[in-house]
């Protein structure tokens, strides 16, 4: 049955799996709103969680991995410029790069101005709350982080495997997609003082949302294709793959937290004089 088909969307199993995108949203949106979050320092965007390591070697870090995201970007347009943003892969890879783009601007930002305080000129915001931009800069991380472990879990884990008899050529460049983007987050993480507060994990929920919003509205629009065929609507196992998907969420974000969690634990017993206290 075509996706173009009226009577598509009317079937049992579209209203459930609709259920199933919609009502976490809801509660992600409604959490959102209620959530009262300490706010963010903005020395945390910039500033590294070591005393020797000064943040300038945080902003050529974050400078180095922009770029380098974005020319694999730039490589994957030029090749599959038709289905660049029909994959979530691709989607979370906007983002991470996305990320680096905003936090190495923040990053030079956050030197110069720590620099004209270190040669006596007047106090700026160093030391003032983050702003709209610095507290995008973290929503993007937190999301970033969650989008990039299922990105490559639900890859490398589950559909490579069983790509053995389609016509999919592994290439390297592929390849590397599903892997630097949490390569290079987790680096980040190690040099950062970004907070990773449990609120990220709403950020992670609404990203998967919007994308299957997306999916659904450009099938709607006419596209009869699925990138993943666990997004297919047309069985009557579509509610149980939506409910899979929405449940794998938790442990993708959980890993990366215990990533968090690791660095805070393990590193000041390794470096009790090099590493700064991170927040609780």
């Amino acid at each position: 049955m075509s996706a173009q088909g009226f009577g598509y969307w009317l079937q049992w199993q579209v209203g459930l799996c609709a259920v199933i995108i919609t009502g976490p949203s809801i509660i992600a949106l409604k959490y959102v709103k209620n959530s009262k979050q300490e706010p963010l320092n903005s020395v945390d965007l910039w500033s590294t969680c070591w005393k020797s390591v000064d943040p300038i070697w945080l902003l050529f870090y974050r400078a180095f991995a922009f770029l380098c995201l974005a020319k694999m970007l730039y490589d994957f347009f030029a090749i599959f410029p038709m289905f660049t943003l029909v994959f979530y892969t691709q989607w979370t890879f906007i983002l991470v790069t996305l990320y680096f783009g905003l936090g190495t601007i923040i990053s030079a930002h956050g030197c110069f101005v720590a620099r004209n305080e270190l040669k006596g000129k007047p106090k700026s915001k160093s030391q003032q709350k983050a702003g709209f931009f610095g507290n995008l800069m973290q929503i993007m991380y937190l999301t970033s982080a969650g989008a990039s472990m299922l990105t490559d879990i639900v890859f490398w884990c589950l559909i490579l495997p069983f790509l053995t008899s389609m016509e999919f050529e592994m290439t390297l460049l592929i390849g590397a997609m599903h892997a630097v983007n949490a390569g290079f987050l987790i680096v980040d993480t190690a040099l950062n003082r970004l907070p990773f507060p449990s609120l990220g994990f709403v950020y992670f929920v609404l990203f998967g949302s919007l994308y299957i919003t997306f999916q659904w509205t450009i099938h709607a629009l006419g596209v009869d294709w699925w990138p993943y065929p666990f997004l297919e609507l047309n069985t009557p196992w579509a509610p149980v793959c939506y409910f899979g998907l929405a449940l794998v969420h938790i442990p993708c974000y959980w890993i990366y937290t215990l990533v968090v969690k690791a660095k805070g634990s393990i590193l000041p017993k390794l470096f009790p004089r090099a590493f700064v206290r991170l927040h609780s």
